[in-house]
């Protein structure tokens, strides 16, 4: 694998969970020095940073492009990395734009490579693997409505000109929203949704948008969502991200990176259902994406998820932006 951009620390966990699945990291390259540029050399070394990222997309040896550049540069990445007979894992959001989002579905089309995107909050979290177990054993019947709560630290002082950008950054609907659409599609089993409605603030930073929700449906099932950039400092974890998933014979919540005043740790699972009143650690639960993800490259499969998924978590997330930004 090569890695053509580092600007968002997401490249860090990007590139150890594919190294843990059995990929081999041939070189690197990024422009300029990001903020993340040291801790990347600590985990990973400099020996194998290019001078031109071209120097990957040539390389016959790399079967697939990493990339956490600035968001707005991603589908130029992925273009290219498809273009040069390379399959692509890009940190979300994957793209910013219908324009971006045309030209990758018609790169994807066209050349069969696989354009995949990191959803961190469901691939790098062992609770939604036992959540997503559950669901699948019928444990809580028919999933008719999932609510996600994903609050971020906002870390001021460490961002980046770029994420202050909307053009750059996407929006928060675009960016972190993504997350939790990929969650709502993932645990009602629905291929596609339409948003039903949208909103975004700019409350403390203006014009950073700093808080948005939405609602979203599918043919079987209703989402909300609630967003923000306003984690406080005593938490000891970067968000109290909460999911809860409703179903018709009984309810997931899932504390995923810290359960406030409970128990310690992260990836907390409650199940309530007819029969059953549990607790679950899942930190053991496993992060199966990756594994499947190098299995696909090789077998050219969809087993990590199918390619159609990515392109409409996507689709979504811009529609929620445009749709939230009209009626500012």
């Amino acid at each position: 694998m090569g890695v053509v951009g580092i600007d968002h620390r997401h490249i860090y966990t990007m590139v150890q969970h594919m190294q843990n699945a059995g990929g081999e990291l041939v070189g690197w390259w990024t422009d300029g020095s990001p903020g993340t540029l040291d801790g990347f050399i600590k985990r990973f070394g400099e020996d194998g940073r290019v001078s031109a990222a071209d120097q990957l997309f040539d390389n016959c040896e790399i079967d697939i492009i990493l990339t956490a550049a600035v968001p707005s540069d991603r589908p130029s990445i992925a273009i290219k990395a498809m273009q040069s007979g390379k399959d692509v894992l890009s940190d979300k959001p994957g793209c910013l734009t219908r324009s971006d989002l045309d030209a990758l579905r018609s790169t994807q089309a066209t050349t069969q490579k696989i354009w995949s995107v990191d959803f961190s909050e469901r691939f790098e979290v062992p609770a939604v693997t036992l959540a997503s177990e559950l669901v699948a054993a019928g444990e809580i019947g028919k999933v008719i409505q999932t609510l996600g709560i994903g609050p971020h630290r906002l870390n001021a002082p460490m961002r980046p000109d770029w994420f202050w950008n909307r053009s750059q950054n996407g929006g928060i609907l675009t960016d972190i929203g993504s997350h939790q659409i990929d969650q709502f599609l993932h645990l009602t089993g629905s291929t596609t949704a339409e948003i039903v409605s949208a909103s975004v603030d700019c409350i403390l930073s203006p014009p950073f948008q700093d808080f948005g929700q939405m609602t979203l449906k599918s043919g079987q099932a209703h989402g909300y969502v609630r967003l923000d950039w306003f984690t406080p400092d005593a938490l000891p974890a970067w968000g109290d991200g909460r999911l809860f998933v409703l179903g018709t014979k009984g309810s997931i919540e899932l504390r995923k990176y810290v359960d406030i005043q409970g128990s310690d740790g992260t990836d907390h699972v409650l199940l309530v259902n007819g029969t059953r009143l549990e607790r679950f650690d899942a930190s053991e639960a496993g992060l199966p994406f990756f594994e499947r993800l190098a299995q696909d490259i090789l077998a050219r499969t969809e087993t990590a998820m199918p390619q159609a998924h990515p392109f409409t978590v996507t689709d979504l997330a811009i529609a929620a932006q445009d749709m939230a930004e009209s009626a500012c």
